[in-house]
């Protein structure tokens, strides 16, 4: 069963709403003793990724994160904060990944945020992305990304440069655009998750 991180710092609602329409089971984790009850886990977040960090420095949870053994998986700025150092706010983050977060900068025919439908190619094949065409198009939301890195990415996107739409090391897994919101090849995504 997947156990959602809360943290202060995610959009819970439209997750378990995705996660209620395939039959996935989950549960909510606020305290310490909760990741106990679970056999994978998932970081949602939205907004600031210091903000986010802070909320989570907060809670506790770091040090049992960094120390998770168990299929984890982070979502927009829940994938940030498993990167070592995010220029929003010039922010410490998991340093669960050795990589950055990176802000994107405006120009010609490339607004900043990156908002809408993008395609995804997957650099490394993986469960994760099983069933999942190369070039399925996942709902991003964004202005800062991850930095390209071949021995981390799992699949990437370009924005006016490649960059990282999901990342893989060990365990723990990371996806930029929100597969909640990502029509059927989202679905997908999560339901390969659930069975990691």
């Amino acid at each position: 069963m997947i156990g959602i991180i809360s943290y202060g710092a995610g959009n819970i609602f439209s997750l378990t709403s995705a996660l209620l329409r395939l039959n996935i089971p989950y549960g909510i984790i606020t305290n310490s003793s909760d990741f106990e009850l679970y056999d994978r886990y998932i970081i949602p977040g939205v907004g600031h990724a210091g903000s986010a960090m802070d909320k989570l420095i907060k809670t506790g949870f770091v040090p049992i994160i960094k120390s998770l053994k168990k299929p984890t998986l982070g979502i927009c700025v829940g994938m940030q904060l498993l990167t070592s150092f995010s220029e929003e706010g010039n922010s410490d983050l998991l340093s669960i990944f050795p990589i950055k977060t990176l802000k994107f900068t405006n120009s010609i025919g490339f607004k900043v945020p990156h908002t809408g439908w993008n395609r995804v190619y997957f650099d490394k094949g993986e469960k994760l992305f099983e069933n999942i065409p190369a070039g399925s198009h996942f709902y991003f939301v964004h202005s800062y990304f991850i930095e390209y890195n071949n021995e981390y990415t799992l699949a990437s996107a370009n924005y006016n440069k490649k960059f990282s739409a999901s990342i893989w090391k060990n365990n723990f897994y990371g996806v930029q655009f929100h597969p909640e919101k990502s029509g059927v090849y989202g679905e997908y995504l999560l339901t390969n998750f659930s069975k990691i």
